[in-house]
């Protein structure tokens, strides 16, 4: 059942934004939502340790780099209907607990895209988790329109692999917060 205005936010439930790609409405944007029960500093531990990506990122099965500005990392991207392909994306920000950022340019820049992850806090043990990418350059529009399907659901498997996995530690960890001497 769709979220209707006035109820309450299902936080498994997950959205799907694709705005942008018409004229005069900013660059192609497309991105996935999904709430997950959990502290923030679960997520981001799940989403700092690249390394681990493989044993539940759909999206990046392989993952290597060092998460600071300025860094090249190394992924094995692979879209969903698509052939996998490995990408050297460079951090532009990120935040502990609340975002990463990076920036690919392929076809020699013209296509570019600013890919981020970021985990909004809406108490201590809910988050939203947006996962998104914004494409700009001469052929950026092009290639998000002819791949947003499988990029959608690309986004849409990460962002369900992360919840389950952030999920599952926080009930591990007993579910509540921890006591404070």
């Amino acid at each position: 059942m769709p979220y209707q205005p006035g109820e309450m936010f299902k936080p498994s439930a997950g959205f799907v934004f694709g705005g942008g790609g018409a004229a005069g409405s900013g660059p192609p944007k497309i991105e996935h939502r999904i709430g997950v029960q959990a502290p923030a500093e679960i997520i981001w531990d799940i989403l700092a340790d690249l390394p681990a990506w493989s044993a539940w990122n759909p999206l990046y099965p392989e993952a290597e780099g060092e998460i600071r500005i300025g860094s090249t990392l190394t992924l094995r991207l692979a879209l969903p209907g698509q052939p996998e392909r490995m990408i050297n994306p460079v951090v532009m920000e990120w935040v502990p607990l609340e975002q990463l950022h990076w920036r690919l340019s392929m076809l020699g820049g013209l296509v570019t895209s600013v890919r981020y992850i970021e985990i909004e806090a809406l108490g201590p043990n809910a988050c939203i988790v947006s996962n998104g990418e914004i494409f700009a350059g001469l052929l950026g529009g092009m290639v998000a329109g002819r791949l947003r399907k499988s990029i959608r659901r690309g986004f849409t498997e990460m962002g369900e692999a992360l919840a389950a996995r952030a999920e599952a530690r926080w009930r591990e960890q007993g579910g509540a917060p921890k006591s404070e001497p």
